[in-house]
């Protein structure tokens, strides 16, 4: 099963931590075919928030909330279950600073596993 690991930390905290860490434990998880797409983001300073109401596109300059903590990045894995999932997310480094989200993947009708029209 597919799940998302969602990165979230405080920009302050994570702008020390050593990416090489990150770098090492996306080749291990890669190495283990466990690991089918993972990305950091830029600062939380570049994000646009795009909302459509009544047909209006209404665009914002940052996030879509002012949080504590920031989406930092993503992992998206390959587990037997949730207990797994949640066994890669807590070897992910930033989880020592911030929190992992872990999110099962809903697969959609008429959509392969990677996305495309069957």
């Amino acid at each position: 099963m597919r799940y998302l690991c969602l990165v979230y930390a405080e920009e302050a905290r994570l702008a020390g931590f050593d990416d090489g860490e990150c770098v090492a434990f996306d080749q291990a998880v890669r190495d283990n075919r466990q690991c089918l797409a993972s990305e950091a983001l830029q600062s939380v300073t570049t994000a646009t928030t795009v909302r459509v109401r009544q047909g209006q596109v209404s665009v914002t300059d940052g996030p879509f909330a002012e949080t504590k903590e920031q989406l930092a990045g993503f992992y998206l894995i390959e587990a037997r279950d949730l207990n797994e999932a949640i066994q890669l997310a807590a070897q992910i480094p930033p989880a020592r600073v911030g929190c992992i989200e872990v999110r099962p993947i809903r697969d959609l009708p008429g959509r392969d596993r990677a996305g495309g029209q069957l």
